[in-house]
């Protein structure tokens, strides 16, 4: 009952002026074609779906967890055309350089014989990368791609390219294989406002697969908005009210996290806690959660949905608790039990 009434207060109307609520009603139209759209050539996976828009809407980068052929990297390609970007994709191995994925400058020679440099622009000046299996490249060309991702812009050879707007990636690991990969660091986890985990379609989602992708035929989405559109629901989303109590679950929640200020059954089993971007991409995705949702305004619940893909990259368990077979989710699951 507590959890209800937090969540009426905060999508009360009086939070909403007359110009948030025309933005917010035609971003949830194009929002809803974009779903079905997606929804139209990925099958029996409708949270990762809506994970991956709560992502792009919010302005930030996904890491999409799955093993191979769950349609991560058809995933993308739906929604680079779905939402009207440019979209690209990178096959990470270990001996992909950051020149590969940055560009690189070339000696070219006129027709009166002067030389001069010209670059040439790598993959990541996309609107939509895809970085597959992003830890499988060394940590050299992980950093190079997870600078671009915070700083947007790259610098080769002294000088400053700007990437295009919007940029987002979305990179993928596959959590069963080991070998040959490097682990990227809690540090650069952090960068991914999302990490989403993909799993198993259902038995009647894999039917479907089955008989709609092995045909002559296939079906190809349309795009449903533009770039522009897109960031245009970007500011939308930081202009959307947020309530105190969501405010304050979302502080509760973190807090509660953090060795030495959560309750200690719960923090002496983790090694370290969610910083202060996680409270920040928390605020952000339930705003945009709300918007996939088709409400104006995020509530609790938004906070416990996504509790676990905020959060769960963000967390490490001690070695005692992992031999003691805790799970980082099952924590979790126990602090968004304590919202209500």
């Amino acid at each position: 009952m507590a959890a209800q009434a937090r969540a009426n207060e905060s999508t009360s109307p009086i939070d909403l002026d007359t110009g948030i609520v025309e933005a917010a009603e035609a971003a949830l139209g194009a929002i809803g074609a974009a779903r079905k759209e997606i929804g139209q050539v990925i099958f029996g996976q409708q949270k990762v779906v809506d994970l991956s828009l709560v992502t792009l809407l919010s302005g930030g980068h996904g890491l999409l967890v799955g093993v191979p052929g769950l349609a991560k990297t058809k995933l993308v390609e739906a929604m680079g055309t779905v939402l009207g970007l440019a979209a690209r994709r990178v096959q990470f191995t270990p001996d992909l350089m950051p020149s590969d994925i940055l560009g690189s400058e070339v000696l070219d020679e006129s027709s009166d014989g002067k030389r001069h440099f010209r670059f040439i622009k790598g993959p990541v000046f996309a609107q939509l990368l895809m970085a597959d299996e992003i830890n499988r490249a060394s940590p050299r060309t992980q950093s190079a791609l997870l600078q671009a991702m915070q700083e947007h812009h790259v610098t080769v050879a002294g000088e400053r390219y700007d990437l295009p707007a919007p940029f987002h990636v979305l990179a993928t690991q596959n959590p069963i294989e080991q070998e040959g990969t490097y682990p990227l660091p809690e540090a650069q986890l952090d960068r991914f406002l999302l990490e989403i985990d993909v799993g198993y379609p259902d038995r009647e989602a894999e039917r479907r697969i089955l008989l709609e992708t092995t045909g002559a035929a296939e079906y190809k989405p349309s795009p449903a908005m533009t770039s522009e559109t897109l960031m245009s629901i970007q500011r939308l989303v930081r202009r959307l009210p947020v309530g105190d109590a969501v405010v304050d679950s979302i502080l509760d929640l973190v807090r509660s996290a953090r060795p030495g200020e959560g309750e200690a059954s719960v923090t002496d089993k983790l090694s370290w806690g969610p910083g202060p971007r996680a409270s920040q991409s928390l605020t952000l995705a339930v705003r945009a959660r709300a918007l996939v949702e088709g409400r104006l305004a995020p509530s609790v619940d938004d906070v416990a949905a996504l509790a676990i893909p905020v959060l769960k990259h963000r967390v490490a368990l001690t070695f005692a608790a992992r031999a003691d077979g805790e799970t980082v989710e099952g924590l979790i699951g126990k602090l968004v039990e304590r919202l209500g």
